[in-house]
């Protein structure tokens, strides 16, 4: 059976079967929901049901507690239809201009920049680009019919595409990674997806913020401002729990030399006396808010950990007067994640 849903306060409509998600069927139409991971982790995608009902595959109850189920709210990715609907959804402009495409590529380069961190340079087939928005992600496609999505960690100018994977002990991707992925090894991906990309709408101020590789898309945010000579103001800040985890501290130290309108704090959690780190310690989304007491000016794009992106969202909404919808966020889900209710 197919149902109509429509889109408030938009107005638009789309077609949903009834064995399909909500996201995924305006995906398939073109409808640019918002969402980041697409399987019930992020709540990027919740939104309201104002008329109808659906049914919600698994998904992560902090996602969406019980209560604001009953309320009506609804995580779209994971939501399938038993009647027309009539949703409340904030649309993202620009999320889909630019197609999605299936294509093999080759590893180009691997190179260890941590313990736990390889770069990976993608090579995509002759005559064949990529078309994206800095801080979109693309899914590997494996073998056994499962995904895996990495954030691009490249502005999107044509130049080859770089990935930052961090290793999971037990990862089926990671492993692999860390184990047998050599150069010239083919890998199928899907892309571009999600929608953690800038707003070049808006001239506010940016407060970029990362844990761990989720620097990966902020990096492409950042080299994209930066090819556009955009002159809107950038604050990095990068939270890791030793110095190493920040791999490419150097790099951002540059930009803070090199861009007159960026500057960058790193900031560390759990520093061993050996790592003689003289730097900003504690949670990285609390020097934010040291440093910048009234958001309410500004932009916010945050990517990492969902226990980081989380606590930044409400501490920033609640206590620093960020409007709600000024607030965006890739939180990195893990299996280990979808694995804990």
């Amino acid at each position: 059976m197919t149902f109509q849903i429509t889109v408030q306060p938009s107005g638009h409509q789309f077609s949903c079967e009834e064995d399909e998600t909500v996201l995924a069927a305006a995906m398939r139409a073109g409808v640019g929901l918002p969402y980041g991971c697409k399987n019930g982790a992020c709540s990027s995608c919740k939104g309201k049901v104002v008329a109808g009902g659906v049914t919600h595959k698994a998904h992560q109850q902090r996602a969406l507690p019980p209560e604001e189920e009953a309320a009506g709210l609804s995580l779209f990715c994971c939501a399938t239809p038993h009647s027309d609907l009539v949703i409340e959804a904030r649309e993202v402009a620009g999320s889909s201009d630019y197609p999605l495409k299936k294509m093999p590529s080759r590893v180009a380069t691997l190179e260890k920049v941590a313990p736990d961190v390889v770069v990976i340079s993608l090579q995509l087939p002759a005559n064949e680009t990529l078309k994206y928005r800095a801080g979109q992600y693309i899914e590997f496609m494996l073998r056994d019919g499962k995904r895996r999505s990495y954030s691009m960690a490249t502005a999107p100018d044509g130049g080859p595409i770089t990935l930052h994977i961090r290793h999971m002990p037990g990862g089926l991707f990671t492993d692999q990674v860390f184990s047998t992925m050599k150069e010239r090894d083919i890998l199928r991906f899907e892309g571009p997806l999600g929608t953690f990309f800038v707003r070049e709408d808006s001239d506010k101020p940016m407060v970029l913020l990362a844990s761990g590789t989720g620097f990966a898309p902020i990096k492409a945010i950042v080299e994209h401002m930066a090819g556009i000579k955009s002159e809107r103001k950038m604050v990095l800040y990068w939270g890791g729990r030793r110095p190493r985890d920040l791999y490419m501290d150097a790099l951002c130290r540059q930009w803070a030399q090199d861009l007159p309108n960026f500057d960058y704090v790193p900031v560390i959690s759990n520093a061993l006396p050996e790592d003689n780190w003289t730097g900003r310690d504690g949670f990285v989304h609390q020097a934010v808010m040291a440093d910048l007491p009234d958001l309410s000016g500004h932009q916010v794009y945050a990517c990492g950990a969902p226990i980081m992106v989380e606590s930044a969202k409400r501490d920033f909404v609640q206590r620093c007067r960020l409007p709600e919808d000024e607030f965006y966020a890739d939180a990195f889900t893990t299996e280990a994640d979808l694995a804990n209710p």
